[in-house]
């Protein structure tokens, strides 16, 4: 019962997190399920690659029904991204534990740095046209660490929407939700007839889940974006510190 409560609440954090900021699944269910739970590094990439896949796709519909989600830039920023998490998703097999994990917190630590440094324009033009190439191009990128660290990508691609595709945050925010799912999806199955998945235990996190995101879809639209963006950026970066911290050690 104890375990049970545990992994409902922390689906329950994951989903919220995705419904209310577009992102941030992974960052959070990779360290909750090794930490946490006691999943090996290998086996938490897999399980959070399908909890975050199926979160992110419900997450997308709540803000497809608000107008925030622009299928184009999806299309092609997703494509890109699930070609390249399906190629490196057997890349993290070659790497040890302690290795994942601190590029994981390295990640999790600049991420959370860009959060708080980086403020997305309030300028941008909602009906303006996308390039195809930056769009392309930050895809490709994105896939690349999802395959590799189990990263669904959305602190990486709400920025990357932003600044260099140049959408509004909360067509960004929005877009993001399916992209995520696509990658998550594509590198899920890259991992496939790798490490066993706690069947149980991921559907208990996806249930709990999918209130949570449900919950921070009609909380996104009531809620000041910035405040919440500088606490959760304070948050992981709290969280990476501890990651590099404990692994390094290993190191030596």
């Amino acid at each position: 019962m104890p375990n049970l409560f545990l992994d409902l609440i922390l689906g329950y954090g994951v989903g919220l997190t995705l419904g209310l900021l577009g992102g941030g699944g992974s960052i959070l269910t990779v360290p909750a399920l090794v930490y946490l739970v006691g999943q090996s590094p290998q086996a938490a990439i897999t399980t959070s690659l399908a909890i975050v896949g199926i979160n992110s796709l419900l997450g997308a519909y709540f803000h497809h029904r608000n107008g925030a989600l622009k299928w184009r830039v999806a299309l092609f920023f997703g494509g890109s991204g699930m070609l390249f998490s399906y190629l490196s998703a057997g890349l993290s097999k070659d790497f040890p534990p302690f290795l994942l994990m601190t590029s994981f917190a390295v990640l999790m630590l600049v991420v959370g740095i860009l959060m708080i440094v980086r403020h997305p324009s309030t300028n941008d033009d909602p009906s303006k046209p996308h390039r195809l190439w930056p769009i392309l191009t930050s895809g490709a990128g994105i896939g690349l660490l999802t395959g590799v660290l189990g990263v669904g990508g959305g602190f990486l691609i709400v920025p990357a929407l932003v600044m260099f595709v140049g959408m509004p945050m909360y067509q960004a925010i929005g877009t993001s939700l399916i992209i995520i799912s696509a990658n998550s999806i594509a590198g899920l199955l890259g991992h496939m007839g790798g490490v066993p998945v706690d069947l149980l235990m991921t559907f208990i996190f996806v249930l709990a889940g999918l209130v949570g995101t449900f919950s921070g879809a009609r909380l996104a639209y009531h809620l000041p974006a910035q405040r919440l963006r500088f606490i959760f950026a304070c948050f992981i970066i709290t969280l990476a510190c501890f990651m590099l911290f404990d692994n390094l050690g290993d190191m030596f």
